[in-house]
């Protein structure tokens, strides 16, 4: 009833009586009786339909996407500059809030055809320095949305002195080894940071160990570590006021170098690799050469003694007897045949035996 009449009396303002007096309460019903056994039901009833009203509302809350929070500009916003934070909204809405953490919160309505709320500081102040978040709602009837996820709005007082900074071992260092980086101030008992340029978060952060000094550590640096150091620290007690970054230092992380004769050494071991691989390709060679050798001479022998093979020729055999014991001898000039373990074959014409013998009989008769 009440955005009812607000939007009423902005477009009709001569019946604001009117609407005033049709809002007046109504008479108080007269008091009716109850039965004990009625009392009973209303209880249940009455819890059931808060209840029923509960999960509804949560059920809404959970339809709603989550929305967005961004700075603008995003970092180096000095105290008395303007800044925008930017409400990024994932369903057109038509009232977006504004929340800082322990602090005020803010409120819009907006056309919706706008998919942002924008929330500007044309001035800040220490005050407004903090964490954010925002909320919105699509209309009256329906529960709000879950809180974007919270930004801090850090800036820069520039009464505060900018803190010094030192590097050890100095520049140019190779690769694996361990940096020390020192950050000073007037020791205020402050949060030291450590920035690298081109990185919008800073690397580090530590609190001072006394005398107004911190020390961060680098293990093992790379080159990927090379690039400009700063060193930034917020006073004791305010933990988004900022001072100006300070003087900076540049680290140059180079390649190990390579070990002196490790060149030789390389190209000696791509050496023995080739001979080794040229030696093995042979032996493989040879060892196949050797296995058709012996195979074919297997196969060969296979043939030989397979049944219906022809025989062999007989080998002729030749004694020889010392020319001192020739007197009275007769030589003889016979064939050896080697015996064969295939059977028999059928007989074949019978052929007369010739036998040839040379006789030779020197001295007497």
């Amino acid at each position: 009833m009440i955005a009812q009449y607000q939007e009423v009396t902005s477009q009709h303002p001569d019946q604001k009586g009117e609407l005033t007096a049709a809002l007046q309460p109504l008479p108080a019903p007269s008091a009716v009786s109850l039965s004990p056994g009625c009392s009973c039901l209303t209880a249940p009833m009455a819890v059931a339909l808060i209840l029923g009203w509960w999960l509804v509302a949560a059920s809404r809350a959970q339809q709603l996407p989550r929305p967005s929070l961004s700075l603008h500009p995003s970092q180096g916003v000095s105290l008395a500059n303007n800044v925008t934070l930017r409400c990024h909204l994932p369903r057109l809405a038509a009232w977006v809030w504004l929340y800082q953490e322990e602090g005020w919160s803010y409120n819009k309505g907006k056309e919706k055809e706008q998919d942002a709320a924008e929330f500007s500081f044309v001035s800040t102040l220490r005050e407004h320095a903090g964490r954010y978040q925002c909320q919105y709602r699509v209309s009256w009837s329906e529960e709000a949305s879950e809180k974007s996820d919270p930004v801090e709005l850090v800036l820069i007082d520039r009464s505060f002195p900018p803190p010094g900074i030192s590097l050890h071992p100095e520049q140019c260092v190779e690769m694996g080894t361990n940096i020390t980086i020192r950050c000073r101030n007037k020791d205020y008992g402050a949060t030291f940071l450590l920035h690298k340029d081109g990185s919008s978060d800073p690397l580090q952060c530590q609190d001072s160990s006394g005398g107004g000094t911190a020390t961060f550590t680098l293990f093992g640096v790379t080159p990927a570590d090379s690039g400009t150091y700063r060193c930034s620290y917020r006073p004791r007690g305010y933990p988004f006021i900022s001072s100006p970054l300070g003087d900076s230092v540049t680290l140059e992380v180079t390649p190990t170098p390579a070990a002196p004769g490790a060149a030789g050494s390389s190209h000696g071991n791509l050496v023995v690799a080739v001979v080794g691989g040229c030696t093995a390709a042979f032996v493989f060679i040879l060892v196949l050469i050797v296995f058709f050798l012996l195979a074919a001479r297997r196969r060969r022998t296979q043939r030989d003694e397979s049944p219906g093979a022809p025989p062999k020729k007989p080998e002729a055999m030749e004694f020889q007897v010392p020319s001192s014991d020739s007197e009275g001898l007769t030589y003889l000039e016979l064939q050896a045949v080697t015996p064969s373990t295939q059977p028999p074959s059928p007989p074949a014409a019978p052929q007369p035996s010739v036998i040839y013998a040379e006789v030779a009989v020197r001295g007497r008769h």
